[in-house]
């Protein structure tokens, strides 16, 4: 397919310089430079949502999944063997996702490792002169974020965070309703994520499975002994790989609430909850309670995770409320709205209806507009970094005051050690991108 953001000469010296750090090869797609519409995509991580993204991508005309990238080498060969059941033909298979960065063959990655890899493997992928479609949250902290937003800018990437809301049909005329003053002075939100989430017990360390690059696996995090805890789903409860609930299912919930609220990041943030139901080796909260509150815009953030057994909030499970002087909206997963008017609760509009998150990022690739994207850089840095504000609340057990444009805690270095993390080499976010 055809590139043209900017000149090759510039693209070789941009990406040569941004490249030498990380040790991450400069390469220059074929498709930068001619070659026709066709779309070839890698997907990086395929145990979990990965497997949505290859029957995604899949499904779209002149979009070929070439490559599938696991650094768990039996469930890459599991994936493969689908893979060829399902659509008749092989496909490649890497478990380092670096050498599928060295395929100039490949257009576009889409990126659904566990949190602690999607940042640096995004932004090495903007290096390397590919698109990126990443799952969320968009980076495992808030200077990760910034640092991806700005590896997408200098290289000139399509970047989509992937918050498939974002391309329902009804949620974008929620919001429009929202904006037009359907329910008036819209002046909260209440993210709700209430979730199954059982008890993990504590199976301890063990040996590292057959096939499993566990070096790999771990990638920025510090090193720790293998445990079958991590792997492959209960890592997002231990800090080193997750972000807990709120992180999780949590970033759909913060990206609509401020995307309806109309608003950046927030001036105080409030967090408290724990662990009260399970004691197994979960290191993140299973409840948790935070307010994010904008004092200028005289606005609220509410997210509530709920672990186990609960009510339903107007029918909600995991969704939002949003609340105006004249009514409120009930958001339920990722494309029905209801509204209700009054002091009678009179139904307004509704309506359900999804939409194609993939698609939406195809057509932004093929035209190279980011103009296109429904769910841009920019958004997956702020709805994670709200998360990852009440997190930080969370741990340090205070109200923290925040200064949105600097993206700094105001006068505290306990807090501010937190925006980001230590990492272990060669797997470095850098400074410059």
């Amino acid at each position: 397919m055809k590139h043209i953001p900017f000149s090759r000469r510039k693209f070789l010296k941009t990406a040569a310089l941004g490249t030498a750090a990380v040790g991450i090869p400069t390469i220059i797609p074929a498709h930068a430079f001619g070659a026709n519409d066709r779309v070839r995509v890698a997907v990086i991580g395929v145990n979990g949502r990965g497997k949505d993204h290859i029957s995604g991508f899949s499904k779209l005309a002149n979009v070929e999944v070439a490559t599938l990238c696991d650094v768990d080498n039996v469930v890459l060969q599991e994936r493969a063997a689908d893979f060829e059941k399902n659509y008749k033909k092989k496909v490649k298979t890497e478990q380092d996702l670096r050498k599928v960065y060295e395929d100039k063959d490949i257009d576009a990655v889409s990126i659904a490792t566990p949190n602690h890899w999607h940042a640096l493997a995004a932004i090495w992928a903007c290096q390397a002169g590919k698109d990126v479609y990443v799952e969320k949250p968009a980076c495992h902290n808030i200077y990760e974020g910034r640092k991806l937003v700005e590896a997408a800018t200098k290289y000139n990437r399509i970047v989509q965070h992937g918050v498939q809301l974002r391309s329902s049909v009804a949620i974008q005329e929620a919001i429009k309703h929202l904006r037009d003053g359907l329910i008036g002075n819209v002046y909260m939100a209440r993210a709700l994520i209430f979730k199954w989430r059982p008890d993990i017990g504590n199976q301890g360390p063990s040996a590292v499975p057959a096939g499993l690059n566990w070096d790999l696996w771990q990638g920025p995090a510090q090193a720790r002994e293998f445990s079958k805890n991590y792997v492959h789903y209960n890592w997002h409860w231990f800090w080193e790989y997750g972000n807990g609930d709120i992180g999780n299912q949590g970033i759909h919930e913060t990206d609509l609430a401020m995307w309806g609220l109309n608003v950046g990041l927030p001036e105080e943030i409030t967090s408290t909850g724990g662990k009260f139901l399970w004691n197994d080796c979960k290191e993140t909260p299973e409840t948790l309670t935070s307010s994010y509150i904008y004092p200028k815009q005289k606005k609220i953030i509410e997210v509530e995770v709920r672990p186990w057994m609960t009510n339903k909030e107007d029918g909600v499970e995991v969704g939002n409320l949003f609340y105006g002087d004249k009514g409120y909206m009930v958001i339920n997963g990722y494309n029905d709205y209801k509204t209700y008017l009054g002091r009678e609760r009179t139904p307004g509009p509704a309506r359900k209806e999804g939409g194609d998150h993939y698609k939406n990022f195809v057509d932004a690739v093929r035209a190279q507009d980011k103009k296109l994207l429904n769910g841009p850089v920019e958004t997956a840095h702020m709805a994670a970094s709200l998360a990852h504000l009440g997190n930080i609340s969370y741990r340090l057990g205070r109200t923290l005051k925040f200064d949105p444009e600097k993206e700094t805690f105001v006068g505290d270095k306990q807090a501010n050690a937190m925006l980001t993390r230590k990492y272990r080499a060669p797997f470095v976010v850098p400074d410059k991108v």
